[in-house]
């Protein structure tokens, strides 16, 4: 049949009226709040009373998060996927300028109550003077995962020693990736230019010749440096010296991480540094304290929905137990360790008792400090693949209802 008479004959099905059965009939319309708690929860109440107002501004936790495109994001993005629940619990996370400002937002800005940001920020910042006293007005909830040091510059760079006296871009200063590299280049003696670029701007001055290296810290694979394809270019090792034992850890970047700048099976050496979720240190009993804490227990609980698909594979990295040198837990999340330490004591005995049969490991192994903690790291990053490996099925999660706070106040 041709279009026209096809529409003459369509025309003329309309307009007889003809009943063409149930199978095509519209779908009967469905009421949204039936299957949007957030709706139902905001607008069927049917008021703009302060009492309301207070009771969803109460159950509201703000995360400051990192730039778009980046890993802090999308860990913001997953807290609200797995533990928004209606008008109990709603995670609102905020685009963010990166660890210097998320810790400056922390403590200044109001209605912030939680920030990602990395765990050498603090100290640097107060050992160079530009605060004071501020590691009693911040706690860290948990440790989350390791961000790697990625130095990329020509093949003609073998080591961060041939940067000496050249110009190397370590991102804004707002972030946090300029007080990782100057701590490194600093501890290990090599002085350099360094230079305030952003990332996309600073690999077209790096490609152009126009400065000899740039620095990004983030956790492997970074999608920005996974991106980078140029043969004259590669990621320059970082050898894990006694100066930095203190603060980072040891890693790898491979060829599977990044197939054009590693070539074959290869593998670079470098360090990571702890990204950590932030807390304002509220005290006990106040507004913004009952808050978090509900955050925590309903985080803490679930942390396992985390560590499987569709969430960031770096959620596996997480462990809530794992210590962190310079800074103090905050108090609800000690005590939720300190309620589930017992049953968690006797799984990681048993687990870590099964790592060190699995690598035969000698007492002299265990001499030193930077020893204990490197082999605590292969442990975690052990479980981390165990746990890749052998998947747990989901379980479903049952939580006391939340009760409702007065309205926060400002920071």
């Amino acid at each position: 049949m041709n279009p026209l008479k096809s529409r003459i004959a369509c025309i003329g099905l309309l307009a007889c009226g003809l009943n063409i059965g149930p199978a095509l009939a519209a779908p009967a319309a469905q009421d949204p709040a039936e299957v949007s708690e957030g709706l139902r929860a905001v607008f069927k109440l049917g008021d703009t009373s302060d009492a309301t107002r207070a009771r969803l501004n109460a159950n509201t936790i703000t995360v400051m998060t990192g730039t778009i495109g980046g890993t802090y994001v999308q860990f913001g993005a997953d807290l609200a996927s797995v533990l928004d629940d209606g008008d109990k619990l709603r995670v609102l996370p905020i685009i963010g300028r990166g660890s210097v400002q998320s810790l400056a937002d922390i403590v200044y800005l109001r209605g912030v109550d939680l920030g990602i940001m990395r765990s050498d920020t603090l100290d640097y910042l107060e050992r160079k003077g530009y605060t004071k006293n501020l590691q009693k007005q911040l706690a860290y909830v948990t440790k989350l995962y390791n961000e790697e040091m990625h130095v990329v510059a020509p093949k003609s760079i073998h080591n961060l020693s041939d940067l000496r006296g050249r110009t190397i871009s370590v991102d804004l200063p707002n972030g946090g990736t300029f007080i990782t590299a100057m701590t490194v280049f600093e501890r290990l003696g090599i002085d350099a230019k360094f230079v305030f670029i952003e990332q996309r701007v600073a690999f077209e001055k790096l490609r152009n010749g126009e400065i000899d290296a740039m620095v990004a810290v983030q956790g492997k694979p970074s999608k920005f440096i996974a991106q980078i394809s140029d043969p004259n270019l590669h990621l320059v090792p970082i050898d894990y010296a006694p100066a930095l034992q203190s603060d980072y850890l040891p890693s790898q970047i491979t060829a599977k991480d990044y197939p054009d700048l590693i070539p074959n099976d290869g593998n670079v050496d470098t360090i990571a540094v702890p990204a950590i979720l932030a807390v304002y240190n509220w005290a006990p009993g106040t507004e913004r304290y009952k808050k978090l804490q509900l955050f925590v227990d309903k985080f803490f609980d679930h942390i396992a929905a985390f560590q499987k698909a569709p969430f960031h594979p770096k959620w596996q990295e997480v462990a809530l137990t794992s210590p962190l040198a310079g800074w103090t837990r905050f108090q609800p999340a000690q005590s939720w360790l300190d309620k589930h330490n017992a049953s968690a004591q006797t799984d990681a005995r048993r687990s870590f008792d099964e790592f060190l049969a699995s690598r035969q490991t000698s007492p002299a192994a265990l001499e030193t400090e930077s020893q204990r903690a490197e082999l605590f790291r292969q442990f975690l990053d052990w479980q981390a693949a165990k746990r890749r490996a052998h998947p747990k099925p989901a379980v479903a999660h049952r939580t006391a209802p939340i009760q409702s706070a007065a309205e926060p106040t400002s920071q």
